[in-house]
């Protein structure tokens, strides 16, 4: 899933400490469920609490959040049409999506040559592998 705020596989003690992190009220991410296969986890900071509700995939891939009891059932094509929709205020959650938590960039891997003596060639040498000496 490409969305920047989607966090796969994480779990609900990491997904807290980053919404914690983050500490706006309307701060959200998305993640996997851990106790629901298939599920997903819209976790959204509020209060200092965190609320988690789960979006299912209904019959012909349509998208439903779990929410209040007394809201009315919505479906949604996509996840990008269902944060759009709670963006805006009272529609069900505890507060609307306000400040999506980017899940973290991988470490770039740079790749310098590095001349082995005698031999003539290169070798490929990752960053990790060079210690910085300051003069």
């Amino acid at each position: 899933m490409e969305l920047p705020f989607y966090h796969g596989n994480i779990t609900r003690k990491t997904c807290e400490e980053l919404l914690s992190k983050k500490g706006k009220d309307g701060s959200f991410l998305l993640r996997e469920s851990e106790s629901m296969a298939g599920a997903l986890c819209l976790c959204v900071f509020f209060e200092q609490l965190i609320y988690t509700y789960r979006i299912f995939r209904e019959s012909e891939g349509y998208l439903r959040i779990q929410t209040s009891e007394d809201v009315p059932k919505r479906v949604f094509k996509t996840i990008k049409d269902l944060i759009y929709a709670y963006e805006k205020p009272n529609q069900g959650l505890v507060v609307n999506l306000r400040y999506p938590v980017r899940r973290p960039k991988p470490p770039r891997r740079r790749i310098r040559k590095s001349k082995v003596e005698g031999d003539g060639d290169y070798d490929e040498v990752e960053d990790r592998d060079y210690v910085d000496v300051l003069p």
